[in-house]
């Protein structure tokens, strides 16, 4: 297996612990990159990918885990695109 491929069964697992730079780090390997929107977005994120598909993320504070519900949106998009 993978290194890819076990990001994405951790990912699949739906861990407690997953933090933001795991999800990061993973999309950009998946192809998409990460955009701000600017100095004012706040903790607001979209990932983008080549084709202008967006996954929309709050990066999660204080701590760096994402909430299930993130980890479920991050999933759903993927499963949309047939990529996962």
């Amino acid at each position: 297996m993978s290194k890819l491929e076990k990001e994405i069964e951790r990912l699949k697992s739906k861990p407690k612990d997953y933090t933001y730079e795991e999800a990061k780090s993973l999309l950009n390997k998946l192809g998409y990159i990460e955009n701000n929107k600017g100095k004012t977005s706040g903790s607001r994120v979209t990932f983008v990918n080549k084709y202008n598909i967006k996954i929309e993320l709050h990066k999660p504070h204080p701590k760096n885990i994402l909430k299930l519900y993130q980890i479920e949106k991050i999933l759903k998009r993927l499963k949309e695109r047939g990529e996962l």
